[in-house]
């Protein structure tokens, strides 16, 4: 893999680690919630939102936190959020 897919893919873990923490937010659920939900660790969980670490994670694991925050993997993939 190249540098410049590398960088792109971080960013994307990123994003989706940021995404995932807003939806859970808005659905007023806590990280052990989630994490419960999703058959994760709550640690596990809090490094894929933290927005200075890269946590890549499986399509499994992106398909039990789609489920559990009621929505479809693509939607997750797709939706953005302004930082901050």
């Amino acid at each position: 893999m190249d540098r410049d897919t590398e960088v792109r893919n971080r960013d994307r873990f990123i994003e989706l680690g940021l995404t995932i923490a807003a939806i859970r937010k808005k659905k007023g659920f806590s990280q052990e919630k989630l994490a419960e939900m999703a058959h994760i660790s709550r640690s596990h969980l809090s490094s894929i939102e933290a927005p200075n670490i890269v946590r890549p994670f499986s399509i499994e694991v992106l398909y039990n936190i789609a489920d559990a925050l009621d929505m479809k993997a693509g939607d997750l993939l797709n939706t953005k959020f302004p930082n901050g």
